[in-house]
């Protein structure tokens, strides 16, 4: 089957559509995460989702999007919080938010079992699987309509997340709200992870929001261009990392993430020739 075929198949058109949604979307979060020192909240959240699908699994709930929504918008805005305590640090917070909730899930899938295959269940929620070429077309129109709410925010909120990103105590001490802005970042940063769980499992979601704003960086100096070539890189490389998985029969996480690091490591090298150059 040509390639030109497989993009005439519907489970195709929607895990492209998905795929390119979420690296938009991730991408948009991921530049003020990495400079904010705050890498690995996705991980932490996507872990505490990970908990949440394992407590919806265990109450027998069909749709475990209305619990690990709710679940993980909480656990978000508790770990900023927690993370502003002076005595527990934002990557201390994180790390603890992240082995408690993952070790907890993995107990109540192992007590609550409704699959012969744990561990396959199992893997398949931490590292992603082809869940994403059957997405339905409802699931299909809820990535859309979230990922048009979390652009919608970054866009408004635009200049008071760059305040916050640089100098959270400067931006509180000219009259703007840091905290609230904030708590707007955590939870568009929930919602974010609660849709990416489809395309990379929780274990690879951090990928999508580091590797695109690093690789960025390499190249770039200022927020905005950063920003806008973290976009386009992370677009790209989920597009090829799906048609990639696709053609090869590899997973589509793990595929994805591959094609971000070769990204990373093209740019890396770009940066340094630039820098040679004009010097």
């Amino acid at each position: 089957m040509t390639l030109l075929e497989y993009f005439q198949k519907d489970y195709v058109i929607n895990a492209t559509v998905v795929g390119i949604l979420i690296a938009l979307c991730s991408a948009l979060l991921g530049v003020t995460l990495v400079l904010k020192r705050f890498s690995f909240i996705g991980d932490g959240l996507s872990h505490v989702a990970f908990g949440a699908i394992a407590i919806a699994a265990a109450l027998k709930i069909t749709s475990d999007f209305l619990v690990v929504l709710p679940v993980t918008v909480v656990c978000a805005v508790l770990l900023l919080r927690t993370g502003q305590n002076a005595k527990i640090k934002g990557d201390a917070a994180i790390a603890m938010i992240s082995v408690g909730t993952l070790a907890v899930g993995y107990l109540i899938m192992n007590l609550f079992a409704k699959s012969a295959n744990l561990s396959g269940d199992v893997c398949a929620t931490l590292f992603g699987s082809f869940s994403i070429l059957t997405l339905t077309d409802t699931e299909v129109w809820l990535c859309a309509v979230l990922s048009v709410l979390v652009v919608a925010v970054f866009l408004l909120f635009y200049h008071k997340i760059f305040a916050v990103t640089f100098d959270e105590d400067f931006a509180a001490a000219t009259g703007n709200r840091a905290k609230v802005y904030n708590l707007i970042l955590a939870v568009t940063i929930a919602v974010v992870i609660v849709v990416a769980m489809n395309l990379v499992g929780s274990l690879l979601i951090s990928a999508l929001v580091i590797f695109p704003a690093l690789s960025a960086m390499r190249v770039f100096k200022s927020f905005r261009d950063v920003t806008v070539c973290s976009v386009i890189l992370s677009v790209t490389c989920a597009a090829l990392g799906i048609v990639l998985s696709i053609v090869c029969g590899t997973p589509v996480g793990a595929t994805i993430v591959s094609v971000d690091i070769a990204g990373f490591f093209l740019f890396s090298a770009a940066g340094i020739v630039l820098r040679r150059v004009k010097a």
